[in-house]
């Protein structure tokens, strides 16, 4: 079963951690001093929060898979959009190892889809943000 992923950028971690928790009704499933997420089962969704340079509000959407299989299936949706598509493969980010592709929608909007296959200690291998 697939999860539908939000990721908001967020001028204070703190203040909306507690917005967020209060919200939801529950904790963070991951907190770290920069980054939090929230895996909810009701509503299905993957929803995290960061505190980055740049605009605020959403960074991106997303759909994360549980199997490769999955990962194959929505990679080639993406294909079909004809939209400018970026495939990551392995990668780390969002304190986490996976391996993903993007398309931006027609706005501009950024889409990933990725399947996680292990937690990270950083929050990006890269020199920039990873999102």
């Amino acid at each position: 079963m697939k999860r539908m992923h939000v990721m908001l950028k967020v001028n204070n971690l703190n203040e909306s951690v507690k917005f967020y928790s209060t919200l939801f009704g529950i904790k963070p499933t991951k907190q770290k001093e920069d980054y939090a997420k929230w895996m909810l089962d009701n509503p299905r969704v993957n929803f995290s929060i960061a505190e980055r340079e740049g605009d605020k509000g959403i960074e991106h959407l997303g759909i994360e898979a549980e199997s490769e299989e999955e990962l194959q299936a929505l990679r080639a949706n993406i294909d079909r959009t004809h939209g400018l598509a970026r495939n990551e493969g392995e990668t780390t980010c969002c304190y986490a190892n996976s391996d993903k592709s993007w398309v931006s929608d027609p706005q501009g909007v950024d889409w990933e889809v990725f399947r996680t296959f292990g937690e990270s200690e950083s929050y990006s291998t890269e020199t920039e943000t990873c999102c």
